[in-house]
């Protein structure tokens, strides 16, 4: 026999068949139309490309028609074609002929096709078959679980989550489409932004970044990366600020490292100039600095922004939550500070840092894609980023901290670059200095931006909106010989 190669979940699974003696019912199964796809395939070269798309071994009951099929897999895989001679020497090489009944039990699976044209018909009821057979080995694992007492149910709702979505997944498997239709939906989606005079997506509230961005696109992972310390959750929150409080648009934060009264106190000191000591309680507020307070966080308060603070945020728990947030908030933008705290369940991790990190990620991503709202997801930076020579200390997309599959997964990376972070600054109007790296960006174009941040008001600002970008675009106005 060979070694099963299904995955551990499923080796590890109750015997379906006893499973289901026990509740009084025959596990979910079509014998019948596993002999017949078998069969087709034998028959009809086209067969085998179909069911290779569609199938894998599991989606057969039959222990006996699972062996066939991995014969047929490794046929194709060696560019061998697919007929009752060579399925029948290869499980000859694997000893397994007689386990499968013999030469005669394959010809009579070719007996048993009723038409080669009904093979995708075939194909979808060993999916469905497959799909609920999952659910029930899912189900008894969660109700197992759910039984032991030592578990945290924190725990048990993420391997629950995750249980149920890879007994689903292959159920949103989407289908080719033809260019046509495409080009039709695109024509209309250029018709539908022509008559636009804003941006065509999330705007993030700065003209500079806007520009090249035409605001955070749907279905889009940004990744917002830089060392600790130099403004990654300020420019974050900045940007969800900017997007619920001026122009009304449901976000969704996912605060893994800091706490909803922290998140609230940074967005207040923003929101109302006070220092972060005042607001903190080091410095006692004057009267007038209470009803300055109170009148600025106004729009705040009424803001559709929404802050979830779990912490070690498991990531099959975070996707659960931001499609109901989508649904029931209509959230359009979703932030996660950060990446690296994020939890990977047992299956993503593979025993490396690396794959955990890289599994995330494309999760990120695919949950991006599947809720169609842009997801802009906070990053660290390796050392090598301030270690460098001969750079200015500027960091790249090598940098991203732990795995070359978030720069791949990611449609755009931005860095924050603040060069007194490096030393490079003399003066307290050069430590102000911020560049904002667009470092990589799938649909657009890659540029540095020159901003301001403003560390006391733990806010980033257009460099033409500080008072000396003011005085320099006046003077520049009155004087066209100026150079600033």
């Amino acid at each position: 026999m060979p070694s099963d190669k299904r995955t551990p979940r499923k080796n590890s699974a109750p015997d379906l068949e006893n499973l289901g003696l026990e509740m009084g019912n025959k596990p979910p199964q079509a014998l019948d139309v596993e002999e017949s796809v078998l069969g087709a395939m034998m028959l009809e070269p086209s067969g085998v490309d179909q069911a290779l798309l569609d199938l894998q071994p599991e989606c057969f009951y039959d222990p006996r028609h699972r062996m066939v099929y991995e014969a047929m897999v490794e046929l194709v895989r060696t560019h061998i074609p697919v007929d009752i001679v060579t399925v029948s020497s290869k499980l000859r090489e694997k000893d397994n002929l007689e386990a499968v009944g013999g030469a005669s039990v394959l010809a009579a699976f070719t007996e048993r096709v009723g038409s080669a044209a009904n093979l995708e018909y075939y194909i979808k009821i060993l999916k469905q078959k497959s799909i609920q057979r999952n659910l029930i080995t899912a189900s008894y694992q969660i109700l197992h679980d759910s039984f032991d007492d030592s578990m945290v149910v924190d725990d048990l709702i993420d391997k629950s989550e995750s249980l149920i979505y890879d007994a689903t997944r292959d159920i949103s498997r989407r289908e080719v489409q033809d260019i046509g239709s495409i080009l039709k939906d695109v024509v209309s989606d250029i018709e539908k932004q022509q008559s636009n005079t804003g941006l065509v997506g999330v705007p993030s509230g700065y003209p500079s970044i806007d520009r090249i961005t035409g605001g955070w696109q749907p279905s889009d992972l940004v990744i917002i990366a830089a060392r600790p310390s130099v403004g990654k959750t300020a420019f974050a929150l900045n940007i969800a600020r900017n997007a619920s409080v001026d122009h009304h648009i449901p976000v969704a934060v996912f605060s893994l490292e800091m706490s909803c009264a922290q998140l609230a106190k940074r967005l207040v000191v923003s929101e109302t100039g006070l220092s972060g000591d005042k607001i903190k309680g080091s410095i006692k507020l004057e009267d007038y600095e209470w009803e300055q307070l109170e009148y600025r966080i106004r729009d705040l308060a009424r803001a559709p922004l929404y802050i979830d603070d779990t912490p070690s945020l498991p990531i099959m728990e975070f996707r659960t939550k931001a499609k109901n947030l989508v649904l029931s908030k209509g959230v359009r933008l979703i932030v996660v500070d950060y990446l690296q705290l994020m939890q990977a369940p047992e299956q993503g991790k593979g025993g490396l840092r690396e794959q955990e990190v890289a599994y995330i990620s494309r999760t990120l991503k695919a949950t991006a894609k599947e809720l169609g709202v842009p997801i802009l997801a906070l990053s660290q930076l390796s050392r090598n980023a301030v270690q460098r020579q001969g750079s200015g200390g500027k960091p790249m997309l090598s940098d991203l901290r732990e795995s070359g599959s978030i720069e791949q997964d990611a449609d755009m990376v931005i860095f924050i670059h603040r060069p007194d972070y490096v030393g490079l600054s003399e003066n307290l109007e050069d430590r102000e200095k911020t560049e904002i790296i667009i470092a990589k960006h799938r649909n657009g174009e890659t540029k540095d931006i020159d901003m301001v941040f403003r560390s006391e008001q733990v806010r980033f600002m257009e460099v033409d909106d500080t008072l000396a970008g003011r005085a320099a675009s006046i003077q520049s106005a009155m004087n066209p010989d100026f150079e600033q």
